[in-house]
C-alpha cells in the first residue's frame, strides 16, 4: 500500500469512501452525499492552507482505486486554537482491519510537526469503540464525551473527543 500526497485525480475516489460513509455509518454526523464540486473545493481550501490531504493507493493498480484517505484542518477557529488541529482517517469498508487507517494517521503526524502543531484531535461516534480503541492503540487518550450532539439515522448520538500530543 502506497501512502502519498492526494492529487485533484484522486477526488472521485475519496467522495466515493466519504459518501458510502455518510450513507452506511454515523462517522460522519451529516445525512445528505457531498457532491464533487463541493469536495473538489474542500480539496483546494485544504490545499491552499497548507494542510495534507494523504491517500492511500494499491501501487499495482491506477491511482483511481483509493482505499482511504487522511487529512486534518483547524480545530475551531480563533488563534488561539493555531496549535491544534482536528484529524480525519477513512478508509473503504472493503480495506478496513488491514492497517491501512494506521498508516495513513501515522503519516499525518509529520505533517503536523511541520506546521507546528501541538495536539490532534479526533471526534469519534461513541458506538465506534473500534475507532476509539484505534486511536487509544495510536496513542490517542479520551478527554471528552459529549452526549446527544449529533442526530442521524433517526437517533441521538453521542461524540467522544480523543486527543494526542505530539
Amino acid at each position: 500500500m502506497l501512502i502519498r500526497p492526494a492529487s485533484k485525480s484522486d477526488v472521485p475516489g475519496i467522495l466515493a469512501i466519504y459518501n458510502d460513509i455518510i450513507a452506511t455509518s454515523t462517522a460522519v454526523y451529516r445525512d445528505d452525499p457531498v457532491t464533487l464540486e463541493d469536495r473538489l473545493a474542500w480539496f483546494r481550501s485544504r490545499t491552499h492552507t497548507g494542510y495534507p490531504i494523504l491517500v492511500a493507493a494499491d501501487e499495482s493498480t491506477s491511482t483511481a482505486n483509493i482505499t482511504g484517505f487522511s487529512t486534518f484542518g483547524d480545530f475551531r477557529t480563533g488563534s488561539g486554537y493555531r496549535f491544534t488541529a482536528e484529524h480525519t482517517v477513512h478508509v473503504q469498508s472493503a480495506h478496513r482491519g488491514r492497517g491501512i487507517g494506521t498508516q495513513l494517521l501515522l503519516a499525518l503526524l509529520p505533517h503536523a510537526q511541520r506546521l507546528n502543531k501541538r495536539t490532534l484531535i479526533g471526534g469519534i461516534d461513541a458506538e465506534n469503540t473500534a475507532s476509539i480503541r484505534f486511536h487509544e492503540r495510536l496513542g490517542f487518550e479520551r478527554v471528552a464525551h459529549l452526549r446527544q450532539v449529533g442526530f442521524k439515522f433517526d437517533r441521538w448520538l453521542d461524540l467522544i473527543l480523543l486527543q494526542r500530543h505530539l
